[in-house]
């Protein structure tokens, strides 16, 4: 798909809204097909791609597509409701329609480095959004790929994303461990407490593993000071920027960074090449 493709909105109609959490809800986005029916995608994309959802009169803004590629029904974006759009956006209901455009960046290396590959994905709260992709696209092809284990963890039971579908679907998949902790303990929460950087190092995973990691900046520089500890190096860990990302096909400059674009030569990267950038990401 060229550029210009990618500049097109299309228009999409939200036919289901999911409550994850008292500030993220995830919404269900089909196309609407030419003989007026309302099913299907809007566009074809691959895990850790993103899309530029728009409400006209209102703004525009990047989010990931949370929904794995062989999902052929339908697009998901789970939004944290932190903003004026975010606001509008929660604010949707059944039927409404949007714009999106896309899809934009690079994706995780599903189909290249991380095939064969034993996986661990770290998470720390709206962070699984981009990283549930993923990791249905992983479940969804499981032969292509080792053993899975699955860290996350939020400030509390509530602030889990995706909770139910963890329980129901992820957990009872052969080869996939999933181990939850929330920040402090809960009521109603027997399971782990802990910080995630501290209950990774805990869990202590083999260095075989190839490492997918995405959450708040701060989780995610003591959870990689900790994978080193642990003997990880650079070259077997990828995150993803999407959150820097503005225009998306490299014109405002905002998302520049030495001298890389996140929207061109990104938003997936592996902690080494990020390495060659200057501090300030």
């Amino acid at each position: 798909m060229n550029t210009n493709d990618t500049l097109i909105p299309h228009i999409g109609v939200v036919t289901d809204i999911r409550i994850d959490t008292p500030d993220v809800k995830t919404f269900r986005v089909n196309a609407i097909q030419a003989d007026g029916t309302v099913s299907g995608k809007v566009f074809e994309h691959m895990p850790g791609q993103c899309a530029m959802l728009s409400i006209p009169g209102v703004g525009e803004g990047m989010f990931s597509i949370t929904s794995s590629p062989t999902n052929k029904d339908f697009m998901e974006f789970s939004i944290k409701k932190c903003g004026c759009l975010t606001s509008w956006l929660h604010a949707m209901e059944l039927g409404q329609q949007i714009t999106i455009r896309g899809p934009y960046g690079n994706n995780f290396p599903v189909e290249t480095e991380l095939k064969g590959k034993d996986l661990l994905f770290i998470a720390g709260g709206i962070g699984l959004a981009p990283l549930r992709s993923v990791i249905n696209y992983v479940r969804d092809n499981r032969a292509n790929y080792g053993d899975v284990q699955i860290v996350y963890g939020s400030r509390s039971k509530d602030d889990l994303v995706d909770y139910q579908e963890i329980l129901d679907e992820w957990m009872k998949d052969d080869g996939i461990t999933v181990n939850l902790t929330i920040d402090r303990e809960q009521e109603g929460w027997d399971g782990h407490v802990g910080f995630v950087p501290n209950y990774v190092k805990e869990l202590n995973p083999s260095l075989s593993k190839t490492v997918l990691i995405c959450g708040p900046p701060i989780m995610i520089k003591f959870t990689l000071a900790g994978l080193k500890e642990l003997g990880f190096t650079e070259t077997q860990v990828y995150t993803t920027m999407e959150l820097r990302m503005k225009c998306a096909v490299g014109k405002c400059g905002r998302c520049n960074i030495g001298d890389k674009y996140v929207c061109k030569d990104g938003p997936v990267f592996r902690f080494d090449q990020l390495d060659e950038l200057p501090d300030e990401y």
